[in-house]
């Protein structure tokens, strides 16, 4: 290889330049940022347009409640259930109301949960709304 194909001219040729509309200093023509203040002195070309995008959404879906054997709610009444609270909690009146049996023979054979049970029952019957569904 001959040396003097490597060899770059010196001083280099002057390529293209411009003045940064900001700093007024030389920049390359074709630079987007100024390489002396940061700024932006031209907007970035967009390599292709923004290509149109279809949105096909065709919901088919149907909601169907349908309530199954084992999930059936029923409606009850908030004061019916405070009422059995207060004056047969102990043996778990308001439990069975509510279709709880198995919290209902507890409460039966423990005294509401040694009156704990039937406090706490009471206070959040209270603020339930009415009706309530269990």
């Amino acid at each position: 290889m001959d040396m003097e194909q490597n060899m770059q001219p010196w001083p280099p040729e002057p390529s293209a330049q411009k003045f940064c509309k900001h700093c007024g200093g030389r920049i390359p023509a074709d630079a987007v940022i100024c390489t002396l203040c940061g700024r932006q002195v031209e907007e970035i070309a967009q390599a292709q347009a923004t290509p149109n995008i279809v949105i096909n959404n065709t919901n088919t879906n149907e909601n169907i409640n349908a309530i199954n054997a084992y999930m059936q709610t029923r409606a009850r009444n908030k004061w019916v259930a405070l009422l059995l609270c207060f004056f047969l909690g102990g043996i778990g009146a308001h439990k069975f109301y509510e279709g709880k049996t198995g919290m209902g023979v507890l409460y039966f054979f423990t005294f509401g949960l040694a009156v704990v049970g039937i406090l706490i029952d009471f206070i959040s019957l209270l603020f339930k709304p009415n009706p309530y569904y269990v």
